[in-house]
């Protein structure tokens, strides 16, 4: 199976996780069943100069995000850490994160979220 780019679903949030500004998640997947019922999201995620995911909890699935673009603040369980282009984030289940963009160029990630 393929699916073009001009297929996928592209969602717009609005203060995502109480975070700041408007962020773009183009949806890879239709839904959990493309992968085997064994995770929820495959996505990128596109986040503007000064919008950001807030804190949050993951409690029975872990999120994985592959920074493609950009630089961003990234809040491993408490701890502010900056990534870049080529880094790999781990938030396992039981662990919380979030990540703001406090430049002037836009990030883009990929997420995975698969189900403990």
């Amino acid at each position: 199976m393929i699916r073009k780019a001009e297929e996928c679903r592209v969602e717009y949030r609005e203060h995502m996780r109480d975070g700041d500004g408007t962020v773009e998640i183009t949806n890879f997947i239709a839904d959990g069943s493309e992968l085997n019922d064994k995770g929820r999201l495959f996505a990128k995620i596109t986040l503007k100069p000064g919008c950001s995911i807030g804190f949050h909890v993951h409690e029975k699935d872990s999120e994985l995000f592959y920074i493609m673009k950009g630089t961003a603040e990234y809040n491993d369980n408490g701890t502010i850490k900056t990534v870049t282009a080529g880094d790999v984030t781990l938030c396992p289940a039981g662990t919380g994160h979030g990540i703001a963009n406090r430049t002037e160029e836009t990030v883009e990630l990929a997420a995975v979220i698969v189900y403990a």
